[in-house]
């Protein structure tokens, strides 16, 4: 099966082409820089440049492809709105053009369940719940109004993934910032510490992926994907960062004060231009509870995941010590 995948140069994108290439499958990897999926370039991926703002080159890209897994997307903390609708509503739209338009059999799009975070606590949320009225990040906004194409496009049938807190060797944003934040000492506690996340590591997303190319029951539906454990936040952080012999107080700042501050930070990078050090997504992020239902999952896509929250920051503390 030919498997274009947006974003293929990316931490999720390498680790799926790997699995493709594993299984039998000719990954088409677009990007724009190709330098860290060399290994896959070499095992038989092709490469496809191009732009997610770029429609008619994105589109194009699905000429000849049997299935896509749509994971590009713009999630840094802060930026230009402009540049999220461009890369995260407008590249949606763009992936679905060159579906409908070479009659690709399938559409994985992987969003993220932050399209449903309101800045409260939540518990076990299943699919149904609703989005907020107001959206904690630019981010949330245009990845729900990306899942609003995908769900509309009832003629290009389509998977929506919701992954939480993607972890694993290659990563370079979750457990490596927090980590480097630490370091500069630059890492409260937000809030009580008893807060209780969802993380997800690499390996299971990239199964339930395959799993949403094939499974029939799936078309047309959501599925939030995680590895089922709801682990407390604040000891797992510390825990990371004694494995790595990183020295931190992280003295305990309650949430509103934290979101206080953040605010402050967001309206000075409102003026200079430079990304704060906090943002208010970010802040409670870090601390409210977020926790998911997987029961759809399980029962459509027959998913269940193969690596632990424990032997996946196993296998990523030794990523990052040997790299």
């Amino acid at each position: 099966m030919k498997v274009l995948v947006t974003g293929g140069t990316g931490f999720l994108g390498r680790h799926l082409a790997r699995a493709l290439l594993e299984r039998g499958d000719r990954p088409y990897l677009l990007g724009r820089d190709f330098a860290p999926a060399a290994e896959a370039l070499a095992s038989g991926a092709v490469a496809v440049r191009a732009d997610l703002r770029d429609r008619e080159a994105v589109a194009a890209a699905c000429r000849g492809i049997d299935a896509v897994v749509h994971a590009g997307a713009l999630s840094a903390p802060w930026g230009p709105r402009a540049e999220f609708h461009a890369v995260n509503v407008g590249g949606t739209e763009a992936v679905l053009a060159g579906c409908r338009r070479h009659g690709v059999g399938r559409l994985v799009h992987v969003s993220s369940p932050s399209v449903v975070f309101d800045g409260r606590d939540q518990v076990d949320l299943t699919e149904a719940a609703p989005y907020p009225r107001r959206f904690t990040s630019v981010y949330s906004l245009t990845k729900k109004l990306a899942e609003d194409r995908v769900a509309a496009a009832l003629d290009v049938p389509a998977v929506i993934l919701r992954p939480k807190a993607i972890f694993g060797p290659g990563d370079r944003a979750l457990l490596p910032r927090l980590v480097d934040a630490a370091r500069a000492g630059r890492l409260p506690q937000v809030g009580d510490g008893s807060n209780r996340v969802d993380l997800t590591c690499v390996d299971n997303v990239v199964h339930a992926i395959l799993l949403a190319l094939e499974a029939p029951a799936a078309v047309g539906r959501t599925y939030h994907v995680t590895n089922d454990e709801h682990v407390p936040l604040w000891p797992t952080i510390r825990g990371v960062l004694e494995r790595l012999e990183v020295p931190a107080r992280l003295r305990p700042v309650p949430l509103p004060v934290v979101l206080a501050a953040a605010a402050l930070m967001e309206a000075r990078a409102a003026v200079t231009g430079r990304e704060p050090t906090l943002t208010r997504y970010s802040a409670a992020i870090l601390g409210r509870t977020q926790t998911y239902d997987i029961t759809a999952a399980l029962r459509d896509l027959g998913y269940v995941p193969r690596v632990s929250v424990a032997e996946g920051i196993e296998r990523t503390l030794a990523s990052l010590v040997g790299g």
